[in-house]
């Protein structure tokens, strides 16, 4: 049987930002954007970064990707999503050197 999880707990365990752009890429990646990944720390990629560029390995804690959740639009209003812009272009040469050791 599955519990229903209150929006206040939610809110209280902490949210998703929903970042609005790849931290690589600068692409816009909207709250409904199926392009969105995020690693477990939610640095936000989009899904070319990610597959072409990063090799499916997050640059900053080695994990992996995941498609980023869609915040439903009617929660917009009272949950909004971030409007903080990460952008630190990846040393993809240091980057697919440091994956490759393993």
């Amino acid at each position: 049987m599955k519990k229903k999880i209150s929006l206040q707990l939610l809110t209280q365990i902490g949210m998703l930002e929903i970042r609005p752009t790849c931290e690589h890429c600068n692409k816009a990646l909207p709250y409904n954007s199926k392009e969105a990944m995020i690693c477990t720390f939610e640095c936000t990629f989009c899904k070319d970064c990610v597959d072409h560029v990063l090799q499916l390995v997050c640059p900053n804690c080695g994990g992996d990707f995941q498609p980023r959740p869609i915040r439903p639009s009617h929660l917009l209003s009272k949950y909004p999503v971030s409007a903080k812009t990460v952008y630190k272009p990846v040393n993809v040469e240091a980057h697919l050197k440091s994956i490759n050791k393993t």
